[in-house]
């Protein structure tokens, strides 16, 4: 079998990206051949990436499944993709897949890294699994329990995953707190109250850091109560970030922890894998509501062009759709 033509995007530059020509192998033997039908742009982490911001330290760390290239650049980067299994294993040929895949309109994996969709899930709104995944992490880091005060502070696409799964939990008072009024609607549609950080109520048990800026850790820190729990899920790159550890941070023993979606949680380790993970994240997808978050979509085409405007934190954005050719 002829090896088949593809395209991706690659970051080239500071800011700078470019859509190239690759080729594609005859998937093997337990191999499958993907062709992509979304993706997903992770605005915040992508948009560390398309700066160049990846701390030298974190290389390694920071590289993405199936990441081609190195930090800074060039690099092909990316881990949200929905696509059609065209060729390879059997039992999954013709199916509706999520992958931890970059942007690129085609591509061969093993079969154990792809992920069926639920048939409650519509492949349009599949795009949010990786995000759904990150949510799923940072409540498992939490642990909330039953009537807890939760602050989540930042409205974006994990922030408000994170409020849409706490308000499920009974008894629970979630509030989800961001800069910009105009998501005063969508907090409620979530299930979620809605206030502006000078406004938002405190003494809370459990808070979210979300918004990837430190105002808003320092925000989190003034609302938490006493014995509370402030969780970041915050990547600032190599930025430095300062804060205010004195005032009530220690009278109040406040507990803040670090939540990574790269690492399953302690109290899960034993039990749960990664696949297992990411299965649970897709199926909490079957939510008409949640396709809120996605809030704009273009051309794969148009990718090196949209990644630049998206860098500039266009007030409103939350996820970002790219559509591949049929």
């Amino acid at each position: 079998m002829n090896r088949r033509q593809g395209e991706a995007f690659w970051i080239t530059g500071h800011e700078t990206g470019e859509i190239r020509s690759c080729e594609l192998p005859p998937p093997a033997n337990g191999e499958v051949l993907v062709r992509s039908l979304y993706s997903g742009i992770s605005r915040g982490t992508e948009a560390l990436v398309f700066r160049g911001e990846v701390p030298p330290s974190q290389h390694q760390r920071m590289a993405a499944p199936h990441q081609e290239g190195t930090f800074p650049w060039p690099v092909k980067y990316g881990y949200s993709s929905v696509g059609l299994v065209e060729d390879g294993a059997t039992d999954l040929k013709g199916r509706g897949v999520f992958c931890l895949y970059p942007h690129q309109d085609g591509y061969v994996v093993p079969a154990t890294a792809v992920v069926p969709l639920p048939e409650a899930v519509p492949p349009p709104r599949a795009v949010l699994a990786a995000n759904m995944e990150t949510a799923v992490n940072g409540l498992w880091d939490g642990a909330p329990r039953a009537g807890d005060r939760i602050a989540v502070v930042g409205a974006g696409t994990v922030g408000c995953l994170l409020a849409y799964l706490a308000a499920s939990i009974p008894g629970c008072q979630v509030q989800l707190i961001d800069i910009d009024a105009g998501k005063a609607c969508l907090a409620a549609s979530l299930g979620a109250d809605f206030a502006l950080p000078e406004k938002a109520g405190g003494d809370c048990d459990l808070l979210f850091h979300a918004s990837g800026q430190p105002d808003g850790l320092a925000t989190a820190l003034e609302l938490a109560g006493f014995e509370a729990t402030v969780v970041e899920l915050s990547w600032y790159g190599n930025r430095t970030v300062p804060l205010k550890l004195g005032e009530g941070f220690h009278s109040k023993r406040i507990d803040l922890r670090s939540s990574q979606v790269a690492h399953l949680p302690a109290a899960q380790r034993g039990r749960w894998t990664h696949s297992r993970r990411l299965k649970l994240a897709l199926s909490l997808l079957a939510d008409e509501r949640l396709d809120q978050l996605i809030t704009g979509e273009s051309a794969f085409r148009d990718l090196p062009s949209v990644m630049q405007d998206l860098c500039r934190q266009p007030k409103g954005v939350l996820c970002h759709r790219i559509t591949y050719p049929e």
